[in-house]
């Protein structure tokens, strides 16, 4: 596979002037990109995993190429699934999913892709599906449907239990759920269970994870409508919590900043909970006056050390602005948020997302993490 010419270590380790977070010593990253998806815009909110040795890519929207949400661009949906060989130059082509989807949940296990719920232009869904390539060919099976429509929730797998948190029942939605659900994997016909729920308020596009058996729960988005408001706002959140199988949730240290939409799930690594970008809603604000000015998300990599119970930094997601960046994006490298995040072959695999409000990006980014 020709790895493109981009190689970065994280040199820079921010201190965030809070007691709950201090700096630690670099992450000693290599970051370089796969091929790019063969669309020339990209999409967020796209699904992926692992299948067979082959890294997938399904669904997603995006607004079509020259146009943006406030020029009167309207967001298109995607229902093709791409595949890329482990040292193929290009992306295939290899079937459609059921429907345009995008903004649910997607999940690697027992060599297949689990997809969970998803949104498109009218309405969000309860589905649940397992996507398989193998021998050249693309399997769609059902899984038990979710307890509720749901998009924009979170989630991960721990001991063969799916466990999804939050979302938005419909596109119109006034707020957040506050639902917390788990399907055994190995008993499937038992179906969903309600589980006890986090102490903290209701909320969307939360990052999840797993680290040493227990689920993490972080940072994430709440709807708030105030009287003579005519829809919601968002509420940005920096509290965490994690969930022990079988005994329940506790409360730990708040992030130093949001970290909504943020690649997931979060992965563990040298013992610790590690978080790449986001969006801390600090300019969520201006989104509307900024426009293609906006400069993107949150860079910060935010690592969590249950030993310590502390967030620490430890540099940045690569990013590339040229000096084009404002009218032509795609030229530059940016840290996506609205993606998937997956490991495969000891790296971490961010196909696509959104780099900016309404700008989606078709790279790759690929993070190989270089053992301490």
């Amino acid at each position: 596979m020709k790895i493109f010419a981009i190689s970065y270590l994280s040199l820079m380790i921010l201190t965030m002037g809070q007691a709950c977070t201090e700096k630690t010593k670099e992450i000693d990253i290599e970051w370089t990109q796969f091929p790019q998806v063969p669309d020339p815009v990209g999409f967020a909110g796209a699904f992926g995993g692992i299948s067979h040795d082959k890294l997938l890519t399904a669904g997603g929207a995006n607004f079509p190429e020259g146009t943006r949400p406030w020029s009167g661009g309207i967001k298109q949906w995607n229902d093709k699934v791409w595949a890329l060989d482990l040292g193929a130059d290009t992306w295939k082509e290899v079937g459609r999913l059921p429907r345009p989807l995008g903004y649910g949940v997607s999940l690697t296990w027992n060599e297949k892709i689990l997809i969970f719920g998803g949104a498109d232009q009218q309405r969000h869904y309860e589905d649940v599906i397992s996507l398989e390539y193998v021998d050249g060919k693309l399997a769609i099976d059902s899984l038990p449907p979710l307890p509720l429509p749901l998009a924009n929730m979170s989630g991960a797998i721990i001991d063969d239990v799916v466990y999804l948190a939050g979302g938005l029942q419909g596109p119109t939605a006034e707020h957040a759920e506050r639902i917390f659900c788990s399907l055994d994997l190995r008993r499937m016909a038992a179906g969903w269970q309600l589980l006890d729920t986090w102490p903290g308020s209701e909320r969307m596009l939360a990052l999840c994870g797993e680290l040493d058996g227990k689920f993490y729960l972080c940072s994430g988005v709440a709807l708030k409508k105030q009287i003579g408001d005519t829809t919601p706002t968002r509420e940005y959140l920096r509290d965490a919590y994690r969930y022990l199988p079988g005994k329940g949730w506790e409360t730990i240290s708040s992030l130093p900043h949001a970290v909504a939409a943020a690649p997931g799930p979060a992965f563990s690594f040298d013992k610790g909970l590690v978080v790449l970008g986001g969006d801390d809603g600090s300019l969520a604000l201006r989104n509307n006056e900024l426009k293609d000015e906006h400069p993107g998300f949150q860079k910060d990599i935010l690592v969590y050390k249950a030993t310590t119970n502390q967030w620490e930094t430890g540099g940045e997601v690569f990013t590339d602005k040229k000096d084009d960046a404002a009218d032509n994006p795609t030229a530059s490298v940016w840290a996506p948020v609205t993606a998937t995040a997956m490991k495969w072959k000891g790296s971490v695999i961010i196909p696509m997302g959104e780099v900016r409000p309404g700008v989606r990006t078709n790279r790759v980014l690929v993070a190989n993490f270089n053992e301490q």
